[in-house]
């Protein structure tokens, strides 16, 4: 084709430096939304870091037992028990997805936390245990999570893997509830808080946005695992020796309340939990209360004689 007529040129020419103009725009404008899609799905703290003497608190060979008078909500009444918060340091194998019991240069160090309930209904017992294994620096949110309840109907296990997706499994003895492979996107968990607050109190999120509720309150009350809203905030009390750190779900009617001391190594000296429990008429809301009984640094692995047996007393259980 002949381009005798210089307007003719003039316009293709215009023609395809629009067209290549668009082009690039396009591949900008996609490039930009899947880095901002990175971004939001990515961890809420991926530079976070712990100072020296709480590292030095954390790695002297020893676990954090502490343990709780519990008064436990559950069908509907409140039944007396204890409560147990196991803090531990260990390195973290994601090629198994467990503590790790090899030098490895891929393993990650983790602030293990073990919490155990334990309480009676009526003539028969609960024990609960929920396992968070929570970088220790970097990033804040738990590699895995396990959670099982046992009481004399049955068992059920519920665990978190964190492959950038979340990827729960649960296992019930209730027909139809168990499932496998279900992914939810990185999202904070209420699970890991408990861990954040005694590592990096000042990163607790605060304001409003969603959290995946405790693996406890999801089981024993059958909610779908999904994020909710909440409302958050972060008080110190008038004596500015105890923070209080608040989270309110307007959906669920539920409000956790937990408080630690101010100062490191924050410990957790109670916590509040309120929602509805029972059925039909003796349905009500109930508060779940843990006061703090008494705190032991131990490497409590090195005492399994029964000459240590006295250290339970030490412990008030």
């Amino acid at each position: 084709m002949k381009l005798n007529n210089p307007f003719h040129f003039t316009l293709i020419l215009t023609t395809i430096i629009i067209s290549f103009s668009s082009l690039v725009s396009c591949k900008k404008g996609n490039a930009l939304e899947v880095e901002h899609k990175k971004t939001k799905s990515s961890d809420t703290f991926p530079s976070r870091k712990v100072n020296q003497d709480l590292k030095n608190y954390w790695f002297d060979g020893t676990a954090e037992i502490s343990t709780y008078e519990l008064n436990q909500v559950r069908y509907g009444e409140v039944h007396k028990g204890k409560a147990t918060l196991i803090f531990v340091t260990e390195p973290f194998s994601k090629a198994s997805n467990t503590k790790a019991d090899y030098t490895n240069d891929n393993n990650i160090p983790v602030l293990k936390l073990n919490s155990t309930k334990k309480f009676n209904t009526g003539i028969y017992p609960y024990s609960l245990m929920n396992s968070t294994f929570f970088p220790f620096e970097n990033t804040s949110t738990s590699l895995k999570i396990s959670s099982s309840i046992q009481e004399w109907c049955g068992m059920t296990y519920l665990e978190m893997k964190n492959e950038n997706d979340l990827i729960f499994n649960f296992n019930s003895y209730f027909e139809g509830a168990s499932f496998k492979n279900k992914k939810l996107n990185n999202s904070i968990l209420e699970d890991d808080l408990w861990s954040l607050l005694r590592l990096n109190p000042e990163l607790l999120p605060k304001g409003n946005f969603s959290i995946i509720p405790s693996m406890f309150y999801l089981t024993l009350t059958h909610k779908e695992i999904k994020s909710f809203n909440v409302i958050t905030s972060l008080e110190t009390n008038s004596t500015k020796t105890i923070n209080i750190y608040t989270i309110h779900y307007p959906e669920l009617d539920r409000t956790l309340q937990i408080e630690f001391t101010s100062k490191p190594p924050y410990q957790i000296s109670s916590w509040k939990e309120s929602y509805s429990s029972g059925y039909g008429n003796q349905r009500k809301k109930l508060t779940t209360e843990a006061k703090l009984i008494k705190s032991l640094k131990i490497d409590y692995w090195n005492k399994n004689k029964t000459s240590d047996i006295h250290l339970r007393d030490s412990l008030g259980i």
